[in-house]
């Protein structure tokens, strides 16, 4: 489990400066403190199920993109991926919350 918090930390600070974004900018729109993408990004907490969809979202990547082992893989790889472990209901969840992340088709 471990492995996927630190490539977590690692994509989401790469996702992140790929935006041009700060720590205090995406804490913003994802309602939550500074410290706590600090907190996630240097691997000491990993965030609730919420908070990875809402840090998705303002990146505008999909959630899974997120858990990659090199976020420099395809698209179709991380269907793939969210596909395969993931359970359909937390793909029915993630889809009825945030539209605009699963309808997204680059």
């Amino acid at each position: 489990m471990n492995e996927y918090k630190s490539d977590f930390s690692e994509n989401l600070i790469f996702y992140r400066t790929q935006k041009n974004m700060s720590q205090l900018e995406l804490s913003g729109i994802c309602e939550c403190g500074k410290s706590t993408i600090g907190g996630i990004e240097s691997g000491k907490t990993f965030p609730s199920f919420d908070l990875i969809f809402r840090i998705a979202y303002a990146l505008e990547i999909h959630p899974a993109d997120l858990f990659l082992r090199n976020a420099s893989k395809s698209r179709e790889e991380v269907r793939k991926f969210f596909d395969e472990e993931l359970s359909a209901t937390m793909r029915e969840m993630v889809e009825k919350k945030f539209p605009a992340v699963s309808n997204c088709d680059e």
